[in-house]
């Protein structure tokens, strides 16, 4: 998939899929879930203040009658209410409401009714950017503050089951650093060569790594093939492995504002994957990242 028209249109072929809302009452998560369910991508059970929910549903025209409703007020137990009909099956995706990221993440990692895997978790945006004939993944932005090297792994890992469900068979995963060469004084350096040398063992499996690219060679054939480089990441990078949150927010923040980049993002190494959408969001990255959900579950 090129774009997120595609992205769209692939998550009705495959959708609907059902979403576990986690205290829905929330204006603009209840705006996207009812954009969603009128594309055709997901349906939606509502958990949590269905006062609160029914008094902004009717400020917002959106019919109680198309969602099953499952009433509970206290923020912690409707998280894992909501957590608890993803791990039984009932709901293919979690999506958090109006409460903090740290209460539905508790609830996504207990023992008993969460959805643990044993993996890091991690956040994988993906990108339309204007002027390019591909989508990127930009991981780790929002989750992991500075990633050692098994972490930097499994984030690997976990971005590569996105790119599966964009169709991407084989992503190329370019390890972004200040420089294209490994330095000893520079970790994130080391770091990369390490990876790719893991993924040449068959210890990273179904991608190809290479590292370090500065960001430029690893997006841009013509920039690595003015710096010499010749590697099959070089300039075809479909994932980008960000060395620390700090510049993993900053690339992130960088194609919104200055690239006008349509986005999306989800939170994966759970059983199932998890919606954490911001208020800053606007609707069409909100019906973007419900419809990355879908794809990745219908994996």
């Amino acid at each position: 998939m090129r774009n997120f028209e595609e992205v769209i249109k692939y998550a009705k072929e495959r959708g609907p899929k059902t979403i576990s809302v986690a205290c829905a009452q929330d204006k603009e998560v209840l705006m996207a879930v009812e954009m969603a369910r009128k594309e055709g991508i997901a349906n939606a059970i509502l958990v949590g203040d269905l006062d609160q929910v029914k008094e902004l549903s009717n400020e917002l025209n959106i019919d109680l009658n198309n969602y099953e409703l499952i009433d509970e007020k206290d923020l912690t137990q409707a998280s894992r209410k909501a957590v608890e009909l993803v791990s039984s099956g009932k709901a293919h995706m979690v999506m958090k409401g109006l409460v903090d990221t740290s209460i539905i993440l508790k609830a996504v990692l207990d023992k008993e009714i969460g959805l643990r895997t044993g993996n890091v978790l991690s956040h994988v945006a993906v990108f339309d950017v204007p002027g390019y004939d591909r989508l990127f993944l930009v991981t780790d932005a929002a989750m992991n503050l500075a990633p050692d090297l098994e972490t930097k792994k499994q984030i690997i890992e976990n971005a590569c089951q996105i790119a599966y469900g964009l169709d991407i068979e084989e992503p190329k995963v370019g390890v972004i650093c200040a420089k294209e060469k490994v330095n000893p004084k520079m970790i994130d350096t080391v770091h990369a060569q390490e990876l790719e040398e893991m993924n040449k063992r068959g210890e990273i499996k179904g991608c190809i790594v290479g590292g370090p690219f500065a960001l430029d060679n690893a997006v841009s054939v013509e920039a690595a093939r003015h710096k010499g480089i010749d590697h099959p990441v070089a300039g075809k990078a479909d994932i980008l492995l960000a060395p620390d949150i700090e510049a993993g927010n900053v690339l992130y923040k960088s194609m919104v504002f200055f690239a006008n980049a349509k986005n999306a993002g989800v939170i994966v190494g759970a059983k199932a994957p998890i919606i954490l959408t911001s208020r800053a969001d606007n609707e069409e990255t909100k019906l973007n990242s419900i419809a990355l959900g879908v794809l990745t579950a219908s994996k």
